[in-house]
């Protein structure tokens, strides 16, 4: 991964960024980024994008985009998906890394401890995952911002937060508990193989929009779930305590706290007990 960008360092890492910081995060600074980022005369920034991030669009629909953020919409040709029943998969291409849910209802990353009650705005709802697992997916502006539902099941609970927008790189989410300060959305799902699962989407700097699709209550692992427009941004999930069992590989890399690179619909973990 990356080392962290002197902007990002500079906005959460000193006086005067935080200054300029407090100003960037408000919604309605987002709100005029995005009304831009709407418009045909975005469209310019687009081949400058795709350069900048070597981006193979070999890979996607091809065609003429409206706006940026059209472009940063835009859908793929094919996903490689794992449908193998009782598999949690990823929900999107970006980095992912797992924390432990403590028994008093918190998880810590590096120096900064989120309360779960916070996160999901419910002390009934983070009482079922004391013990659990946290799963965090963070995208970065040149991944793919569709994704999907990690498992089957039936979505008994939805949920919007709202909040502000701070950036979610570890520079942010390491100095300042972004993920409880954030606007974000959730869905609860019953699910036959983990039972409860929460699949939360959290917005980012300059991300005032989340989309969700509407679908039925039932839903099916892989299938496409929303998508975000532009700028990186965040997926979380909350599975019950022994209810899944990572990956060997997902367990090697993400150790101590470490981010691994994923895919959209790459295996993360099972069913204990469960035969690979």
């Amino acid at each position: 991964m990356k080392k962290e960008t002197l902007m990002i360092r500079f906005l959460y890492g000193t006086m005067p960024g935080r200054a300029i910081l407090r100003l960037l995060i408000r919604p309605t600074v987002s709100r005029k980024v995005g009304k831009f980022l709407d418009s045909e005369f975005s469209r310019c920034l687009v081949p400058l994008f795709i350069k900048k991030h070597h981006i193979d669009m070999k890979d996607y629909e091809d065609r003429i985009y409206a706006s940026f953020n059209d472009f940063f919409t835009r859908k793929r040709c094919a996903e490689r998906i794992d449908i193998t029943p009782k598999h949690l998969i990823s929900p999107c291409d970006g980095y992912l890394s797992v924390y432990p849910v403590a028994e008093n209802l918190t998880y810590r990353i590096k120096h900064v401890e989120y309360s779960l009650e916070r996160l999901v705005n419910s002390r009934d709802l983070a009482e079922q995952f004391a013990g659990g697992t946290c799963l965090i997916f963070r995208l970065t502006p040149q991944d793919y911002h569709r994704y999907c539902y990690v498992c089957d099941g039936i979505r008994t609970e939805s949920g919007a937060i709202g909040g502000c927008l701070h950036c979610v790189r570890p520079a942010a989410y390491t100095s300042v508990p972004v993920f409880v300060e954030n606007s974000r959305e959730y869905i609860v799902l019953s699910t036959p193989a983990f039972g409860t699962v929460v699949q939360m989407e959290i917005g980012a700097l300059l991300v005032g929009k989340i989309h969700n699709l509407r679908s039925n209550s039932r839903v099916f692992q892989g299938q496409e779930k929303g998508y975000f427009e532009f700028g990186g941004s965040t997926i979380l999930v909350l599975v019950k305590k022994d209810r899944l069992k990572l990956s060997e590989d997902v367990a090697k890399q993400t150790g101590n706290g470490k981010e691994m690179r994923i895919c959209f619909g790459e295996t993360v973990g099972l069913f204990p007990g469960m035969e690979k």
